[in-house]
């Protein structure tokens, strides 16, 4: 099941195969999406300690700032669980089993779930309250963009709206001062990695349409990103500006 409610991604598989559970949590591990998994499986830690859990029916929960919880159907806290910035993985083992896995590497630390059975599969793109309570659209951003170019940066010059490339219509298009290419994605909300991606392949398309000689920058407008979407920008070599679509004062991570 698919649906879209109010800017809520939501997908959910009940008794998924586990090629089919894998597929949706690594998509929605890239995607910067929350993920649940439910279902029977084994639990190992290696790290500060070593432990295992034996079979049992669990919750697994994967966060975008890159904490893992793992709860039974007792107490309020997690039987295993992972910090914040860890890197997340689904995979199949060696019998075709869905695993999920999270590791870090200061300290060392690994958390590996391997599921003989896959009840549920959910991926959910969440906002925090804070999100969630700003006003106003995309289109109200374009418009305060537009308006007030050096909110971008200074000597920015807006010279198209929705210019269209293979990958698809760049929000704003323009040229900095120092007259390089620029494309700006723009959102109303706090994104994750698959913002990165949809603004590097706006850029990808545009050089190659663009001029050889022609220098094109990404620059990604939301109020704030995730952690792991910041690291990806800066892989990509992209950029982001902190902006909201009302005036508000900008969200900080």
């Amino acid at each position: 099941m698919t649906a879209v409610e109010d800017g809520l991604r939501l997908e959910t598989r009940e008794r998924p195969d586990h090629e089919t559970a894998r597929d949706l949590v690594a998509a929605a591990i890239d995607a910067g999406a929350l993920v649940t998994a439910v279902g029977r499986c084994t639990v190992d830690y290696e790290g500060r300690a070593s432990s295992t859990l034996g079979p049992g029916e669990r919750l697994v929960m994967l966060k975008p700032d890159g904490a893992a919880l793992v709860h039974t159907d007792e107490g309020q806290q997690p039987v295993n669980w992972q910090p914040p910035d860890c890197e997340h993985e689904a995979t199949l083992d060696g019998d075709g089993l869905l695993l999920i896995e999270s590791h870090r590497e200061t300290p060392e630390e690994h958390l590996a779930v391997s599921f003989e059975s896959v009840l549920e599969v959910s991926a959910y793109g969440l906002t925090d309250e804070r999100d969630l309570s700003l006003e106003g659209t995309e289109e109200d951003l374009r418009q305060r963009i537009l308006d007030e170019p050096y909110l971008i940066e200074e000597g920015f010059i807006p010279l198209a709206t929705e210019r269209e490339t293979p990958a698809g219509a760049v929000d704003i298009y323009g040229e900095d001062s120092e007259g390089r290419a620029v494309a700006v994605e723009l959102k109303r909300r706090r994104v994750g990695p698959d913002a990165v991606g949809q603004l590097g392949r706006y850029v990808d398309a545009m050089e190659r349409d663009l001029h050889a000689e022609t220098e094109m920058r990404g620059i990604l407008v939301a109020p704030s990103v995730t952690d792991r979407a910041s690291r990806l920008l800066a892989e990509r070599g992209l950029e982001f500006v902190p902006l909201t679509p009302t005036g508000t004062p900008e969200s900080a991570d």
